[in-house]
């Protein structure tokens, strides 16, 4: 993918549109690549687009694509495998029987029907001295298969799974997998107590390293001549299976879907407004990285779709 130099001048048309991202008040970064080139790379307010950024839960976007990598390459059996066939000693004990039987599917699409360890939850959960234990010891709040429960304790226990499988960390499968190909970057990140690394907050890359990330799941899964991920995966994680409850989007494995500007838009997104956007029918991908401290809230969101739908509106008329 040819690069722009950062903050270089983008046509008249996408300049507008790039100020207008500037101008929300916690924009870190903005890059944007149409046919495979990077037509804008904007850092904002001293922020630079090759500087490693916490994506917060946009990185459950990256775990999901990990899993699919993972039932490629026969490490998982599919989506339909229950939980207990593959998390071994690191089951609890004590667990409700009905865990073992949810499975990697109903963990991808947050629907493994336990209470949730985000929101309120969310910070005894990370203070407990074991994260998968916690996670899988909470109470069922609904069948698992059927209504959206968001929370981060899912994407972490397929961390866990994903680890115990492969006998490697997250952090290796997750460069040697999808980092190395791209020929991108991936730090180490947080851990939870046992040493595994989180699944699905925390993590930090580039917002140029998220970019090229993005193309190759826009071009089915490519980079260059090799296959990264299969794009059987990529379809299949678009599917839709639920509906946030926030804003009534789709959601597959991992991936966010709506419509902008007349066409389908895959989005993962994080805290603060951290966001990535893919748009086949327009041959587009927008990254959008942001301050990702307290406090925010979904009306930040709504403005950075504002701004990802003027982008994608502007190529309608290609």
């Amino acid at each position: 993918m040819a690069s722009a130099a950062t903050d270089s001048p983008a046509p008249p048309a996408l300049e507008a549109i790039a100020e207008r991202a500037g101008d929300l008040p916690r924009t870190h970064t903005l890059l944007v690549a149409v046919d495979g080139d990077t037509v804008i790379e904007r850092g904002y307010r001293g922020h630079r687009v090759d500087a490693t950024a916490n994506i917060k839960s946009l990185s459950k976007t990256l775990i999901a694509t990990l899993v699919g990598a993972a039932i490629d390459r026969g490490v998982i059996d599919s989506v339909d495998q229950p939980i207990g066939q593959l998390l071994g000693m690191r089951m609890p004990p004590d667990a409700d029987e009905r865990v073992a039987a949810i499975t990697v599917g109903q963990l991808l699409s947050m629907q493994a029907g336990l209470e949730r360890t985000s929101g309120a939850n969310y910070g005894a959960w990370v203070a407990s001295d074991n994260w998968v234990d916690e996670a899988l010891s909470r109470p069922f709040v609904a069948e698992p298969g059927t209504r959206m429960l968001y929370s981060t304790g899912n994407t972490h226990v397929l961390s866990a799974i994903l680890t115990e499988t492969s006998g490697r960390s997250t952090l290796a499968l997750m460069r040697a997998w999808l980092a190395g190909p791209l020929g991108i970057d991936i730090p180490p990140w947080t851990r939870d107590p046992q040493g595994i690394y989180f699944g699905g907050n925390e993590m930090g890359i580039t917002p140029r390293a998220l970019l090229a990330f993005g193309e190759m799941i826009r071009q089915g899964g490519r980079v260059g001549a090799q296959q990264v991920i299969s794009q059987a995966w990529i379809e299949t994680s678009w599917r839709t299976r639920t509906h946030s409850v926030y804003t009534g989007d789709a959601y597959g494995y991992g991936w966010f879907t709506t419509e902008l500007a007349g066409v389908s838009a895959h989005y993962g997104r994080g805290y603060g407004g951290q966001v990535l956007f893919v748009v086949p029918e327009r041959d587009m991908t927008v990254v959008m990285t942001s301050d990702p401290t307290p406090p925010s809230d979904g009306r930040y969101f709504a403005r950075q779709v504002d701004i990802v739908e003027a982008l994608i509106a502007s190529r309608s008329g290609r």
